[in-house]
């Protein structure tokens, strides 16, 4: 049974009154919509009002939109809702993830790599992201993530970690919460029971996590415990597997067993060793983590006996209501468990103080609420983290730093992107661009490269293979490039999530300046405006710089220090060496 009074819901007898007699009035119906986040396919007010008032949902995560749009839409979902919802955005970088027109903060490893001020930015990215999201009617954030760095190689942890050391992770989580809370804010730390340490992706494949028990509690373990002890509310498991605690608690099961769907892990294991009480969603359920286990009729309520209260995203509402509703007259959803599911997610309403307002005052007026986005206050955060993080890696290269328009007047500027992947973080302007525009305002002459593979698109077959074959086989003389440029910048941009890996792409292998093969011969320059670990591809490389993404005032910052005329602060929470000797050289 739910400890109403416990934390993290330390609710009062009225609190209580409410969760209880709002069950006890609740039809099959209405309690198997509580089960479900929807992710809303449409804004339009018709569509909206469907959702909670026929499938009876308890809570959505909404794609971002501008601010004014999605005050517009909370406000339609709680003044049409029966039961008050729980709205959640993924404000893992900021505000702008409730909005889009919301303030970019910085990824966590970003705020990570400010060394002694990183608890400082922590706060300040829970503060501002509560904030903005808390204006236009959130009151649930999927953040913060404490999955631990423990491979390079694994694309989902890329940007979005604290680092490698546990005791940071719990120190800066804890900070995020802090921050975010004070705007009455839920946070559901992410993803139990930690990814990390496989280099595949759950959006894409199984991902298990394959720590010992022993080596799990000192890691993992650990920061749950500690942040589940600080308060609180709410959990997201990943469809991750822990085989080692799988077999312990559940020997005759697979142990491969998504924590999503696995008893061991949801409910014996979170819930029995580490004490947690508060509400347990699953990650999206479209996830092939998910998804590639068993039958969506069946994942359905093993979701929900495996120990999660909510479901994340329908894949069709008729048809995966339908499949819940007959699992519980079958019994594979008990009706105890249906019940006590419910209630978690009635206690957190509660603990958000849902149940004590009117439909139509549980957003704050719109002009106030349009007033609190992208305060000039916030701005200034994200500008100082900029300044305090950019990070040199590696300058083995004396002589290339600092640069300047009298030294370095000719500059070549190499974009360098992954596979061309929809789904990535970035979708601003390209990293390469900006620098260039703001090398440009400085004084410098500034040619962006353009590669074979970005001139095909413009070019007939022929003029593509003929060009292929010059690269290849008619290469240019070694001073067709010394001769033109002073330097040399590439500017790396890739996004992985929902990609096997975070590897650069190269459209040529060789007789282009796409590889920095030519560090010997000009000064160069490497600067990632995302993934941090591409010294793994480029160890030739002598100077490299990680600025974690590509904003304006990121790029300002990047140039200031390049040119030396401020100092390079950034520390690394992770192994950006990769574990390989050669990127040290």
């Amino acid at each position: 049974m739910v400890d109403l009074t416990a934390q993290p819901f330390n609710l009062d007898e009225e609190a209580q009154a409410w969760v209880k007699e709002t069950l006890a009035g609740m039809s099959d119906d209405e309690k198997i919509g509580q089960l479900f986040v929807n992710m809303g396919s449409s804004r339009d007010e018709d569509y909206l009002t469907e959702m909670v008032q026929k499938y009876h949902i308890a809570a959505v995560r909404y794609q971002p939109g501008p601010a004014a749009e999605i005050w517009e839409q909370n406000n339609i979902l709680q003044t049409k809702s029966k039961i008050p919802m729980l709205i959640a955005a993924n404000t893992e970088a900021g505000g702008n993830g409730a909005c889009t027109d919301g303030t970019y903060v910085g990824w966590e490893i970003k705020v990570a790599a400010a060394g002694e001020d990183a608890p400082r930015y922590a706060y300040e990215l829970g503060r501002i992201s509560g904030v903005e999201a808390a204006a236009i009617g959130c009151n649930w954030s999927f953040a913060p993530i404490v999955d631990l760095y423990r491979n390079w190689r694994n694309p989902i942890i890329s940007k979005r970690t604290w680092g490698a050391d546990p005791d940071q992770t719990i120190e800066l989580a804890k900070e995020y919460m802090r921050g975010i809370m004070e705007s009455n804010i839920m946070p559901a730390a992410k993803h139990y029971p930690g990814d990390g340490i496989d280099e595949r992706d759950q959006h894409l494949s199984s991902a298990p996590n394959w720590y010992s028990m022993e080596e799990w509690d000192e890691t993992f373990g650990k920061v749950y415990k500690a942040l589940i002890d600080a308060g609180l509310p709410s959990i997201m498991a990943g469809h991750i597997a822990l085989p080692s605690y799988q077999k312990h608690f559940d020997p005759d099961s697979s142990e491969f067993t998504p924590a999503t769907l696995s008893k061991a892990i949801t409910t014996d294991l979170l819930r029995g060793k580490l004490g947690f009480n508060g509400l347990v969603v699953t990650d999206a359920s479209h996830m092939v983590g998910m998804t590639g286990f068993a039958k969506r009729s069946d994942i359905l309520p093993m979701a929900i006996m495996a120990g999660c209260d909510l479901f994340l995203f329908f894949n069709d509402p008729d048809e995966d209501t339908a499949w819940m509703k007959a699992a519980l007259e079958d019994g594979r959803l008990t009706r105890e468990r249906l019940d006590e599911a419910v209630t978690r997610t009635l206690a957190l309403k509660a603990r958000i103080g849902l149940h004590k307002l009117a439909k139509e005052d549980i957003l704050p007026p719109k002009d106030e609420a349009m007033a609190k986005i992208k305060l000039p206050e916030h701005t200034a955060v994200a500008e100082e983290l900029s300044d305090r993080a950019v990070t040199l890696v590696k300058d083995t290269d004396i002589g290339v730093l600092p640069i300047s328009p009298e030294k370095n007047k000719r500059v070549l500027v190499v974009p360098i992107s992954g596979p061309k992947n929809p789904m990535a973080h970035s979708k601003g302007p390209r990293g390469a661009d900006v620098l260039a525009e703001k090398m440009r305002e400085r004084g410098y002459e500034v040619e962006l490269y353009e590669s074979l593979t970005d001139k095909q698109s413009h070019m007939t077959d022929e003029e593509f293979a003929k060009a292929v074959i010059g690269a290849y086989a008619g290469k240019a003389p070694i001073s067709a490039l010394t001769d033109k440029y002073d330097l040399v910048i590439s500017a790396a941009q890739v996004d992985g999530l929902m990609q096997p890996t975070e590897r650069v792409y190269w459209p040529a292998s060789k007789g282009t300046p796409d590889i920095p093969w030519y560090v010997h011969e000009l000064p160069t320059v490497f600067v990632s405006f995302a993934c941090p670990y591409h010294l793994a591809d480029v160890p030739q490389v002598k100077t490299f710089v990680n600025a974690y993404d590509a904003h304006a005032h990121t790029v300002e910052a990047v140039l200031d220090k390049l040119e030396g005329t401020s100092e390079f602060q950034g520390t690394p929470s992770t192994d950006v060496f990769c574990g390989l000797p050669d990127t040290h050289l």
